[in-house]
């Protein structure tokens, strides 16, 4: 069973960047597709961006297409959330998760982190 736990969470300003990475400790790290989602106080847990097992592919919703990359490096068992330009709404608990293939439903995922802040501030 693969355990995930993420890092890099804080408080930045508006049009900052910043790095979050979720390690996951297990042997079948490499065989999962990744997601980031994130929830706001009193807003559903929305998805971010994932990435395919082989970092083939990665898939972005509209409201961070182009400020937001999603990675892997499976040799560190590693999935890290570059995000760049953020905003004031961008303030929320972001989470990562494993699930078997690429989706943007969080049902689809089995194995969560506890999450890390980011807050935004202008």
């Amino acid at each position: 069973q693969v355990q995930l736990v993420e890092s890099g969470g804080r408080l930045v300003q508006a049009g900052d960047s910043l790095r979050l990475s979720c390690a996951a400790s297990g042997r079948t790290f490499s065989v999962y597709a990744m997601g980031w989602f994130r929830q706001a106080p009193g807003k559903q847990r929305e998805f971010v961006a994932g990435i395919t097992w082989s970092a083939g592919g990665t898939f972005y919703p509209d409201s961070v297409k182009g400020r937001f990359t999603i990675s892997r490096d499976n040799a560190k068992s590693t999935v890290y959330l570059q995000m760049n330009r953020l905003k004031i709404e961008d303030t929320a608990v972001y989470y990562c998760a494993a699930a078997p293939i690429l989706s943007a439903s969080a049902m689809d995922y089995a194995i969560w982190g506890l999450g890390t802040q980011v807050t935004v501030s202008s």
